[in-house]
């Protein structure tokens, strides 16, 4: 089965990007699965609701989160719901609103254990050890029947991410870094059968800073004053990885990044 995953998407530029191009997507391939990261989607930071909505109708399937997901109450309202097709990062107290990690069923019935995961390295949180994390949830989940295992690692050290995936290769299908927003060129099948790429890249304005109008970045490089993000509308890229799975190993058979602009 082929399942695409999309970087973050971020603020207006983003979500207008995967309105234009998902649907194209969709008709040239016959995607199983379609999952996005909405970390960034209102704004720039967090998701509201109504976005999330807007995402789904533009044919995204499932979300996945990171540190900023909680920005926006009319999320929160809708986390509590343990059917709501958005994962936070599983490595956060038990009392933060939302679900670590669900098992969905996809178009063909086929059984998707997703999960989502923060690391700790220049993160600036204290959540919990996401190794020690995957293995519980790897655990609980063993008599499941299973046709994949995806991760979303939401990190900003490459070394983390790739030691994460070393660690669960061969115990899930596929790990999507996310978080840095620049896609990376080593997305590959590790010797257990596992997907993995240190980042996924983004979906936002092209002629800008990781999805930021560069101006204001710009000016506190050079001032170390702060300034505020803005989000103008332009052109935008489209950054993706597409994985294919054999169901009945749980293994990855091919990776490829997928990149577009609009």
């Amino acid at each position: 089965m082929k399942i695409l995953f999309i970087g973050d998407i971020v603020a207006r530029s983003g979500r207008e990007a995967v309105s234009a191009i998902l649907p194209q997507l969709k008709a040239e391939n016959d995607y199983e699965l379609v999952i996005a990261n909405a970390e960034n989607l209102t704004h720039g930071k967090g998701a509201s609701a109504q976005h999330i909505q807007d995402m789904m109708k533009a044919g995204v399937d499932f979300f996945t989160a990171g540190n900023h997901i909680w920005r926006h109450k009319s999320l929160l309202m809708k986390m509590g719901d343990p059917n709501f097709p958005l994962v936070r990062p599983a490595n956060y107290p038990p009392s933060v609103p939302g679900q670590g990690w669900q098992i969905i069923e996809t178009k063909n019935k086929k059984r998707v254990l997703i999960t989502n995961l923060m690391g700790r390295v220049f993160m600036g949180i204290d959540t919990d050890c996401p190794f020690r994390k995957i293995d519980e949830i790897v655990n609980i989940t063993a008599e499941e029947k299973l046709h994949a295992v995806i991760i979303d690692f939401h990190a900003e050290a490459t070394s983390e991410k790739m030691a994460f995936g070393y660690f669960v290769d061969g115990k899930v299908s596929a790990v999507f870094g996310t978080h840095t927003h620049v896609p990376t060129a080593d997305g590959r099948i590790l010797e257990g059968g596992t997907a993995y790429i240190s980042d996924a890249g983004m979906v936002g304005k092209k002629d800008s800073v990781i999805g930021v109008d560069k101006e204001g970045i710009l000016k506190h490089f050079m001032t170390q004053l702060p300034s505020v993000h803005e989000f103008t509308p332009g052109s935008a890229i489209f950054n993706g990885v597409e994985v294919e799975i054999d169901p009945d190993s749980k293994k990855a058979l091919s990776i490829k990044s997928v990149y577009r602009e609009c």
